[in-house]
């Protein structure tokens, strides 16, 4: 029988939580619940009562069991566990940004009005960080990490790019706080830095695979 790690029981927890929360708050809820807002603050997307307070927690509910699928399938197994500890606390962390945002929504359906994209800015740069803490730490797998082509097929391309990665990471959480402090330009500090943490990790990927094939070739 498989037996579940402290990690996974308190993922289990926030989900629950999540599915009790919207249960409870049914009543309370309009008919129409603002679901999206745009750079602006301004709502853009509503849903039906039902599909706004669970749609979230469903979800939560898919990712839970990926997240347990994901140590016991991966065929590079081995080397999860290996940052497993790593990987557990991530997993924690995202799962608790992602309750954190259900509550956002919940309160401005309530009636409560603030900046989202403010208020969302300090939650990803604390995940973008420590996604970058957590990069850092990985072994070559099929499911957690920068997995280009290159990074799959190399131990040692995997390691260089992630060590670099975990690098822009950590900075691209840093420059998200930026949106606190510059409101009007939040949705910018939030994704330029992410975005182009990712596309040079990739580009660096290919560039140290390219690297590493001229290697072998001149030592024929």
């Amino acid at each position: 029988m498989m037996r579940m790690r402290t990690a996974e029981w308190i993922v289990l927890g926030i989900v629950i939580v999540s599915f009790v929360l919207g249960g409870a708050l049914y009543d309370r809820m309009p008919e129409r619940m603002a679901s999206h807002w745009n750079a602006s603050n301004e709502v853009d997307g509503f849903m039906p009562r039902f599909w706004g307070l669970f749609f979230a927690p469903i979800i939560m509910a898919v990712l839970f069991l990926i997240y347990i699928a994901i140590p016991r399938t991966d065929p590079l197994k081995v080397n999860i566990e290996s940052f497993r500890v790593h990987f557990d606390r991530f997993i924690m962390l995202l799962f608790l940004f992602l309750l954190y945002l259900y509550l956002l929504t919940i309160f401005w359906n309530l009636g409560h009005w603030f900046v989202m994209i403010t208020l969302l800015a300090p939650g990803f740069a604390v995940l973008f960080y420590f996604s970058g803490a957590l990069l850092g730490r990985t072994k070559r797998n099929m499911c957690v990490g920068i997995r280009t082509p290159w990074t799959l097929a190399s131990d040692r391309v995997w390691e260089r790019t992630h060590r670099l990665g975990g690098i822009l990471f950590k900075i691209a959480g840093v420059l998200s706080l930026g949106g606190i402090v510059f409101p009007s330009y939040a949705i910018w500090f939030v994704l330029v830095p992410v975005l182009a943490a990712a596309l040079v990790a990739t580009v660096y990927s290919y560039r140290e695979h390219k690297l590493e094939s001229r290697g072998k070739a001149g030592s024929r």
